[in-house]
């Protein structure tokens, strides 16, 4: 597609982060250590050493930063809460943490921008006994969900229960790259439940605080035999996509998990774990299916492992490379890929269910070395969205319920394991945190302005 294309009206326009990549002030107005800040004091758990302690300063620095996103013309935000800032250990409201909140959502809507807001972007609460592997924590959610609603629900719209729940549980929990860095796949599946029960709690509390539009963040990895002739391949390709996005994605919409990925499991399935009810809790209606989409993969049958996180189910399975550009996470840029998820979603699961799709991220690393009068010529990542902006436009067109876009990221910030490595942001942060817009910036407030691209 080489000419430019334009969005509807109406479209929404967007930009995201989470609290841990950015919002700094850890030990501050009562906020408590999660999981990340435990993960971070681990000797080589984050690439470069660094933390979330200071990020960018998002927590002094707010007013600006949504200064930043007015400059951009853009018509939401998504961020998350931090649990462990908005609520004390013994479950009632951090009276200072939580007024941080409610002084953004009121510096987003003096601006003419709607807050989005995440639940649970991976910072769960370090004294919550067994996190995610135990059935209580997803209570415990329900609860932290309806004290926040009570809280922001006055002036927030719309609300996102969990971030990517897969690497909540199999980066968490099954390979050990995310926090708390377990590596049990038994633990991982256990955890894979819980979160869903989770969301399902989310969603009753948030409904009956009144929220008007509630939904769910899923990643989703477009997976692909890198040999279609060759049934080893096409079998791997389906264990991957198993755990990978059936896994999360049939709970919610068909009520219940895949018996493919339940046969593969076996004796790791938690079966002990899934009570009467859970999936019905599940499995509510939702408004919005967020989508988050970076990558996809071609895989074929290999003697050792190459995809931990996804090695429940997946077997011996190894990433072919097909020659395509990568980012600078090693990630191959695949925008026809994108196109066909979102046509999928639609197909099987959110049209069915009258749920809009929300691309809720959708962005890429790169290195930005060329720098011309002080700003980073970024063209890299300016071709990356372009492209894929342009793919995301071709789903609509093919009939997908598309109804908006949020680039990730706004800024520079933490990137988890990679800590301060990877750079995803449109603004850059120098080494006083002064922000500065790169080249992408520009063209993504005129693509925002025009709703062209």
């Amino acid at each position: 597609m080489t000419d430019e294309v334009q969005f509807p009206a109406g479209f929404l326009w967007g930009v995201a982060t989470s609290a841990y990549q950015i919002e700094g002030a850890a030990a501050l107005d009562g906020r408590t250590p999660s999981i990340w800040d435990e993960f971070c004091q681990r000797p080589g758990a984050i690439r470069d050493g660094s933390s979330g302690d200071v990020a960018v300063d998002h927590y002094h620095r707010f007013r600006e930063d949504v200064a930043l996103m007015a400059d951009l013309g853009v018509t939401a935000y998504r961020f998350s809460v931090s649990w462990t800032r908005a609520v004390r250990p013994d479950g009632s409201v951090n009276p200072a943490g939580m007024d941080f909140y409610s002084r953004l959502v009121d510096e987003l809507l003096g601006h003419g921008i709607q807050p989005w807001v995440t639940l649970y972007h991976w910072d769960l609460p370090a004294h919550l006994a067994g996190g995610w592997t135990a059935r209580d924590t997803a209570y415990r959610f329900g609860e932290y969900a309806a004290l926040t609603h009570r809280a922001l629900g006055d002036r927030v719209a719309t609300w996102t229960t969990l971030n990517e729940p897969w690497c909540s549980a199999f980066l968490g929990y099954g390979s050990g790259e995310h926090a708390p860095g377990r590596q049990d796949p038994g633990e991982a599946l256990l955890a894979a439940h819980h979160l869903m029960l989770a969301h399902g709690l989310g969603v009753q509390a948030l409904r009956s605080g009144g929220a008007s539009q509630v939904g769910l963040t899923l990643n989703f990895t477009p997976v692909m035999a890198a040999d279609p002739s060759q049934a080893t391949d096409v079998e791997v390709a389906r264990r991957v996509d198993g755990v990978a996005n059936r896994l999360f994605a049939d709970p919610v919409f068909h009520g219940r998990y895949p018996v493919d990925v339940i046969v593969d499991a076996g004796s790791l399935w938690p079966v002990g774990a899934i009570r009467d009810g859970d999936l019905a809790l599940i499995s509510q209606p939702i408004d919005v299916l967020g989508v988050n989409f970076y990558s996809s993969q071609a895989v074929t049958a290999a003697e050792h492992l190459i995809l931990p996180s996804a090695h429940v189910t997946a077997g011996h399975a190894d990433v072919v490379s097909r020659g395509l550009p990568r980012t600078a996470m090693g990630w191959e840029v695949d925008p026809d890929a994108f196109r066909d998820l979102l046509v999928r979603l639609h197909r099987d699961y959110a049209g069915p269910a009258g749920v809009g799709l929300v691309v809720t991220e959708n962005g890429a690393a790169y290195a930005d070395e060329q720098v011309i009068d002080g700003v980073v010529q970024d063209e890299d990542r300016i071709d990356y969205v372009r492209h894929h902006l342009r793919a995301a436009y071709a789903a609509l067109a093919a009939g997908v319920d598309l109804r908006g876009y949020f680039l990730w990221s706004l800024i520079d910030n933490f990137e988890w394991a990679f800590g301060y490595s990877k750079k995803f942001g449109i603004v850059g942060v120098d080494e006083h945190l002064n922000r500065r817009p790169k080249l992408s910036a520009r063209w993504f407030a005129r693509v925002v302005s025009e709703g062209r691209v």
